[in-house]
């Protein structure tokens, strides 16, 4: 098993909330996160697309009034929207015996119908932590490269070959369209969703044309806008929106939209392996997609994550701001002699960010002049972590 670093942060929450909700993609590995947490706990584990399990939960008060002094860790809760009610009133009941911590931990691989059932039936009792792919840090240094092209699904990563590998993401792709997606949204037809999701990979890290998408799927902007929000809701797509406080300057007002897992849009794109990939023209978009996520997932949940480009031509690649205002502006760059280009520069003028980066796959960090530094992407990773409470409490 590779240690994930949420693993901390998953029993300080356990510690501090009744209820947590852990959302992740399928196969990112919750279940097994989640019954590492359970070793320490007397617990109890229901998946909730087993048959068995959902019969246990026919008189839900019941069975779960009887598990109130264990953690219950309900896997695929999404299957059970009835479930929630019950839990409130369970959380409050054991809160009146004072043992109303770390009582329920809800796993779910999306967080559309999670977040809206929960939200509502759990307001104040819950905590939500997310679990992405693994990161950068959560592997060797000389197995970067190979998290890059095989993405960071464990299944995936921990393959016997780059063809195993690769063969893994395609029936996770096909699955997901045949089995997943329509329990979210069965009217939605898996081969144009494809065809979308495809459109995507070609079109990482770009600016969001729903125009130009909907007349190439041969479907109305609105369409566009569905099938959108479902993948990211899914938590496969990342919506990056622009920064849009400097009301002085003309500023690009669309996101740009990244697959969110690398080792997807190599597969969307029939990339067999990293020589295919460094001869791919989305090989660029491809790294600063990978590089976002990684940083991302070091972050406090309150940090918001950005880009900065106006008409002009400045441009942040990410631009981070902290919860106190301050803000880190970040240039990503796929070559061992970084030099930000001059639209960077004009954007940080801008803005005038507390810190400048440029992240690049390099070992050395050094100073580019007085306010940037070129710093590689697991050491900017190690300081983003520094800097969350979270990662400093666990």
């Amino acid at each position: 098993m590779i240690s994930r670093h949420l693993e901390q942060q998953l029993q300080a929450a356990l510690g501090r909330s009744p209820a947590v909700g852990l959302l992740g993609p399928r196969q990112v590995g919750k279940t097994t996160l989640a019954l590492a947490a359970a070793d320490r706990h007397q617990s109890t584990y229901l998946d909730l697309e087993s048959e068995r399990d959902r019969a246990k939960l026919e008189q839900p008060e019941l069975y779960l009034g009887d598990q109130l002094n264990k953690l219950v860790i309900l896997d695929e809760v999404h299957r059970a929207p009835g479930l929630f009610p019950v839990l409130r009133g369970l959380i409050d009941r054991a809160r009146r015996q004072g043992n109303g911590l770390g009582r329920y931990l809800l796993l779910g691989s999306a967080n559309l119908d999670l977040l809206k059932q929960s939200g509502e039936s759990l307001a104040g009792r819950i905590a939500y932590l997310e679990l992405g792919v693994l990161n950068c840090l959560e592997v060797a240094s000389d197995d970067q490269n190979k998290l890059w092209v095989s993405g960071g699904f464990p299944e995936s990563f921990l393959a016997s070959s780059t063809e195993h590998s690769l063969s893994w993401r395609e029936d996770f792709i096909r699955t997901y369209l045949e089995r997943d997606i329509p329990q979210f949204a069965p009217r939605v037809p898996a081969s144009t969703l494809r065809r979308f999701w495809t459109m995507l990979a070609h079109h990482q890290g770009g600016l969001l044309n729903s125009a130009q998408l909907a007349r190439s799927l041969g479907v109305d902007s609105r369409t566009v806008a569905v099938y959108l929000d479902l993948l990211v809701d899914l938590l496969l797509v990342r919506r990056l929106q622009p920064w849009h406080a400097n009301a002085g300057k003309r500023l690009v007002k669309s996101p740009k939209t990244y697959i969110r897992d690398s080792g997807l849009v190599h597969a969307l794109l029939s990339i067999e392996n990293r020589e295919a990939l460094l001869g791919h023209p989305v090989v660029g978009a491809s790294w600063e997609g990978f590089v976002i996520e990684n940083l991302v997932q070091c972050t406090q949940p309150s940090t918001l994550a950005n880009f900065y480009r106006t008409a002009a031509g400045a441009e942040i690649d990410l631009l981070l701001t902290w919860p106190n205002g301050n803000q880190w502006a970040i240039e990503i760059k796929r070559s061992l002699t970084p030099k930000p280009r001059r639209g960077f520069h004009q954007a940080c003028a801008d803005l005038n960010p507390a810190r400048q980066f440029v992240a690049y796959p390099g070992n050395e960090r050094y100073r580019l002049s007085e306010s940037l530094d070129a710093i590689p992407m697991t050491a900017l990773m190690q300081e983003l972590r520094a800097k969350s409470p979270t990662a400093m409490a666990s």
